[in-house]
């Protein structure tokens, strides 16, 4: 199985915080980095690297030249990415001494693929492959409806939750990859069985992943519902634990994978994430997750 990840791509400045600064405070970092990130970034390089073969789909600006670097080191295919004028898309992310986050995201016209881009992405894609996207980039919705027009497995990360997710075509989805927010934003449910039991009411013919951070995830697929607990460990930040988990999950369904298997891999790799700074430089590399597990 083939992956498009329509996704996006961001500079990541990275501030080390001892608490999220308040309205009308200013507040001293203590540390800075700059790392590549955004949702879509994240996830082709932990599909890459938990051993799927994924090909990103997005825009980067005249400075996007370490964005296409990280893709090309974990070996993602970056024939879908298109070069604009101007600068990428970047953020401005808190990290406190607990590892919790707090993310400003400017996107800008790099975050604004065209029909005509799509149609291009989706060019040598079809029947047995897969799409992967988030709430981030423009025209998403168009994706989605033209990606599953095409016959792929349409995989979707609500992600930032927004007034956008309305216009997405979600009977088109086939696998929901989600947390707690995401959960209750589409079924107006906050209790972890209630969220599942909405999700399968409102979209029974889609399997649902849920994410509980500490509490581990849920898995409801063909009516058997999969429970994986989390690893503990000491978070030093969290930014991309939700994208490592969600590339790993793709790239065991890629793979073939058992979804118990699956379920433990994405799990143990999220946990080695959250102990290291960064986005993309967190994710861990196949052959360390599965040393953990030995």
């Amino acid at each position: 199985m083939k992956i498009l990840n329509y996704g996006s791509m961001n500079i990541d400045n990275v501030y080390s915080v001892e608490h999220m600064a308040r309205p009308g405070e200013t507040i001293l970092a203590t540390g800075r980095g700059v790392f590549c990130g955004g949702k879509g970034l994240n996830q082709s390089i932990a599909i890459a690297k938990a051993g799927g073969q994924v090909c990103h789909a997005g825009i980067v600006g005249e400075d996007g030249g370490m964005l296409l670097d990280a893709l090309h080191a974990a070996k993602v295919d970056t024939a879908c990415v298109r070069k604009a004028a101007g600068p990428s898309s970047h953020t401005v992310i808190q990290v406190d001494a607990s590892g919790q986050n707090s993310i400003i995201v400017f996107g800008g016209e790099n975050m604004r693929p065209t029909e005509a881009d799509i149609d291009r992405m989706l060019e040598g894609f079809g029947p047995g492959d897969a799409v992967i996207m988030q709430n981030e980039l423009y025209n998403s919705p168009l994706m989605m409806r033209k990606a599953a027009q095409k016959g792929l497995c349409v995989i979707f990360n609500p992600s930032p939750v927004n007034e956008a997710l309305a216009d997405y075509p979600l009977e088109s989805v086939s696998w929901f990859l989600l947390n707690e927010i995401e959960g209750g934003a589409l079924t107006g449910q906050t209790d972890p069985q209630a969220i599942l039991a909405g999700m399968k009411e409102k979209y029974p013919n889609a399997s649902v992943v849920l994410t509980l951070g500490a509490d581990g995830a849920y898995c409801l697929h063909d009516g058997q519902l999969l429970y994986q607990p989390a690893f503990r460990v000491k978070a030093v930040d969290t930014t991309a634990a939700g994208d490592t988990f969600t590339g790993y999950f793709v790239s065991g369904l890629a793979q073939g994978m058992p979804l118990e298997r699956i379920m433990k891999r994405a799990a143990r790799a999220s946990s080695i994430a959250v102990g290291r700074m960064g986005a993309a430089d967190s994710i861990p590399l196949a052959e360390e997750v599965n040393a953990a597990e030995d």
